[in-house]
Order: structure tokens, then C-alpha cells, then sequence
């Protein structure tokens, strides 16, 4: 579904747009538990990775995915760039050029896996890794892009709200880290239901 330069370059640019268009919201969920600067970085990743577009739709998923990942480390700040960037440059690293259903599976658990590495955490302390580890759950269940992952990761995202958070800047409020949702889980909630949306309409 992949395997052409237009189809990369639409969900790319899908992707990156909706980051765009929900920065006010992650700002905002950020301003709460955060430094307030999740939405501002995260729109100047997918902005440099706009002007990026051609150049990485031109290449082969996996060079793509290592480039978006490159393109987050250089140019979101915060803690968010270099863990988003290790997620989307394993992928790239992970899958073969014609990825099948397993590769996919396989490249996203050791994605999954790298982030946590990285971020010395793991699912359940109030994190995008709430978000990421049941996607990878729904997926083993689902394969395909389907409304059920939407609805998992909405639901993930909103499973933040009541965690106390463990790490992160979040994690220096204590208590008070209660009752708001993770802006690293609603973005990457917000990446994950794009790409379905975007993956299963281009398969009608």
C-alpha cells in the first residue's frame, strides 16, 4: 500500500499536518503538567518534515521512516525529539523494503522497545508508552488499520488522566500530575489514528 512514492508522500503529509493543527491542544495539555512547549516542538518537527515531503516520499519506507525520525531529533526540543526520533528511526531500521503484516508487528514491538530504552521508563508511568504499548497490543489482535485501533488509542490517551505521573517533568508535580491527560500520549494517540484513518481510506 506503500510501495509508491504518492502514497508515501499522502499519509507523510496527512501525518504531519494533523500534528500541526493540534498544536493549540497539545500546548495546552502541556501548560498543565509540562514546560507548555510539547505543541510548538512537535509543530516544528512535522514542519520541517513538510519541507521535507519530496525528498522523503521519494525513498523506500524504511529510508522515510529514518529520515522523519532524523528530522524530530534535529528539530523538536525537549525530551519528545529524541524519543520520537528513536521510534520512527527503528522502524525504519526494522522493516525490510515490502514489509507484511508480521514485519510491521515486529518492527513497531522493537520500536516500542527502543523508546523505552531510551526514556529509561515503561508503560504506566504516564507517558506516550501508554499510548504506544496497547497500539502494539490492538495490532497483534487487528492487524489491519481499523477503527478498533482508533478507539484503542483514544482510549489509551484518555487512560492517562487519572495516572500519576513517574516520569518526566510531569512526574515533579506529584500529585498534582492527576487529572490531566499526557501530551506525549495524545500526540502520539494523534499519529497513530491518522495513519489508520489515512491507510484504511486509500484501502477502499
Amino acid at each position: 500500500m506503500l510501495e509508491d512514492a504518492e502514497s508515501r508522500r499522502r499519509l507523510i503529509e496527512t501525518v504531519a499536518q494533523a500534528v500541526i493543527d493540534h498544536a493549540d491542544e497539545l500546548t495546552a495539555l502541556d501548560q498543565a503538567i509540562g514546560d507548555g512547549d510539547h505543541g510548538v516542538n512537535m509543530k516544528r518537527g512535522a514542519e520541517a518534515v513538510l519541507a521535507d515531503l519530496d525528498d522523503l516520499a521519494a525513498k523506500s519506507l524504511p529510508e522515510a521512516l529514518k529520515g522523519i525520525g532524523m528530522a524530530l531529533v534535529m528539530k523538536v526540543g525537549g525530551a519528545s525529539g529524541p524519543l520520537y526520533g528513536t521510534f520512527f528511526m527503528t522502524l525504519g531500521k526494522s522493516l525490510p523494503e515490502a514489509p507484511a503484516a508480521a514485519d510491521t508487528l515486529a518492527a513497531f514491538e522493537a520500536a516500542l522497545e527502543a523508546v523505552m530504552a531510551r526514556g529509561k521508563s515503561h508503560p504506566g508511568q504516564k507517558t506516550m508508552l501508554d499510548v504506544l504499548a496497547p497500539a502494539l497490543e490492538t495490532l497483534k489482535a487487528e492487524p489491519k488499520a481499523s477503527p478498533g485501533l482508533c478507539a484503542a488509542v483514544a482510549d489509551a490517551a484518555e487512560a492517562t488522566v487519572p495516572m500519576r505521573a513517574e516520569r518526566g517533568r510531569a512526574s515533579f508535580l506529584g500529585e498534582r500530575s492527576i487529572g490531566h491527560m499526557d501530551p506525549g500520549a495524545r500526540s502520539s494517540a494523534l499519529m497513530i489514528d491518522t495513519v489508520s484513518k489515512t491507510l484504511e481510506a486509500a484501502a477502499k
